[in-house]
C-alpha cells in the first residue's frame, strides 16, 4: 500500500525566499546559471529548440529520430508551474504539434534539486502564486501574446492580475495532439503534476526515485475532469477514490500495479528507455498512430473525441481518387461518376 508521507513533495513548493532558486539554475556555478540541463538527459542526442524566451522549461528535438523533449525546468520547487510556466508549455506543444517529421513528445522534469538533491516530474501548480480565482502571473512575468512572450507565444492576452487556471487547456492539448506523449516521470508527480502524468498516453516512471501523490483536497484543489475521472478509467473506481480522498504516496512498481505507470526502469536508465520507447513509435505507420490514439479517446471524449475522430478519418477520404472526382465535379460545374467506385462491405 501507498505510504501517506507528503513531506518530500511539499517542502519545496511555493516556497519563496532563498531557498527557492530562479528556475533553470543548478548551485555550484559561478555565474549561478545550469551547467546542464539535466542530469538524466544525455545532451549529445539533442538539438535545442527555443526561440530564447523560455524560462520555466526547456524545448530539445533528438538529433536522430522524430522525438521531441518538453521539460519543466523548476527544480528548486520541484517543478511546480506558474502561468508563464503553463503558456511555455502550451507553446512547445503547439510548435511540436506542427512538426510533421515529429511523431513522439516526451514530457518530463529536469533535474536534480539543486537544494537537496530530489527529483520531480512536477508537483503541480505553485501554491505562492495562487489567487483568489487561479494562479496569477508575477510583475515580471510577460503575458501571452506581448512582444517579450516570444514567438512561440500565443496569441490570448490576460491581465496580470487574472487567475488562470490554463493547465485544464493543456491537458487538451495532450489530448488531442496527433502523436503520442509520454510522460517520464524521474520522481514526484503531484497534485497538477499527477494529472498531467494521467493524461499523457503513456508514462514511464524510475524505480527509484518517482512518486505518486495527489494533494488536490489538502490545498482545496480538485480536478475534476481528466484527473480523477479518467484515472479512474486507468486504476479502477475504489482506487481512484483512494488516491484522491487519502493522499497516498505511491512508488513507481505500486503504480505500475495499478495501471497507471506502464513501466517501471532503473533511474539512470529512464530518459534512455524513453528516447527508445519515442524511436518504436516512429518507426510505426504515423497515419496508424494517430488514428489509433483518437480512437481510444473517442469512447472517454463524447461528441469532442468523435469530432476529433471524424476530423482525422475525413482527411483520408480526401486522399482517395473518389474524394478527387467529387472535388473536380464541383469545381468544373459536373455531376460526379462514382460508377467505379465500390460499396466496399
Amino acid at each position: 500500500m501507498g505510504e501517506d508521507s507528503t513531506s518530500g513533495a511539499k517542502s519545496l513548493v511555493g516556497r519563496p525566499g532563498p531557498d527557492r532558486p530562479e528556475p533553470g539554475t543548478y548551485l555550484g556555478g559561478p555565474d549561478g546559471r545550469c551547467r546542464m540541463v539535466s542530469e538524466l538527459m544525455d545532451e549529445d542526442r539533442w538539438e535545442p529548440i527555443d526561440d530564447g524566451t523560455f524560462e520555466d522549461i526547456t524545448y530539445h528535438r533528438a538529433s536522430d529520430s522524430g522525438a521531441v523533449r518538453i521539460a519543466f525546468d523548476r527544480p528548486g520547487v520541484r517543478n511546480a508551474f506558474r502561468p508563464r510556466t503553463v503558456d511555455e508549455l502550451a507553446a512547445a506543444l503547439d510548435h511540436a504539434k506542427r512538426q510533421t517529421d515529429v511523431g513522439a513528445v516526451l514530457l518530463t522534469g529536469n533535474g536534480p534539486s539543486p537544494r537537496d538533491g530530489g527529483w520531480a516530474f512536477s508537483a503541480g501548480g505553485d501554491q505562492a502564486v495562487r489567487g483568489e480565482s487561479g494562479y496569477e502571473y508575477g510583475d515580471d512575468d510577460p503575458t501571452p501574446g506581448s512582444e517579450s512572450a516570444g514567438t512561440m507565444g500565443t496569441s490570448e492576452q490576460a491581465p496580470p492580475n487574472v487567475g488562470r487556471l490554463h493547465i485544464l487547456e493543456v491537458q487538451r492539448r495532450i489530448r488531442h495532439i496527433p502523436k503520442p506523449v509520454i510522460a517520464v516521470v524521474p520522481g514526484w508527480a503531484v497534485g497538477g503534476g499527477h494529472s498531467l502524468h494521467v493524461v499523457c498516453d503513456l508514462t514511464i516512471a524510475s524505480r527509484e526515485h518517482a512518486k505518486f501523490l495527489q494533494t488536490d483536497p489538502d490545498v482545496a484543489s480538485f480536478d475534476g475532469g481528466f484527473g480523477s475521472a479518467y484515472l479512474a478509467r486507468q486504476i479502477g473506481q475504489k482506487k481512484a477514490r483512494e488516491v484522491f480522498f487519502l493522499g497516498k504516496t505511491y512508488d513507481a512498481e505500486e503504480a505500475a500495479e495499478m495501471g497507471m505507470v506502464n513501466e517501471t526502469v532503473p533511474h539512470d536508465e529512464l530518459e534512455e528507455v524513453a528516447l527508445e520507447w519515442a524511436e518504436r513509435i516512429n518507426a510505426k505507420s504515423p497515419t496508424a498512430i494517430r488514428m489509433l490514439k483518437y480512437a481510444f479517446n473517442l469512447a472517454d471524449d463524447g461528441m469532442v473525441g468523435q469530432q476529433v475522430f471524424a476530423g482525422e478519418a475525413t482527411r483520408l477520404a480526401y486522399m482517395t481518387d473518389e474524394a478527387r472526382e467529387g472535388r473536380e465535379a464541383f469545381v468544373e460545374g459536373r455531376d460526379p461518376d462514382f460508377s467505379d467506385v465500390p460499396w466496399h462491405y
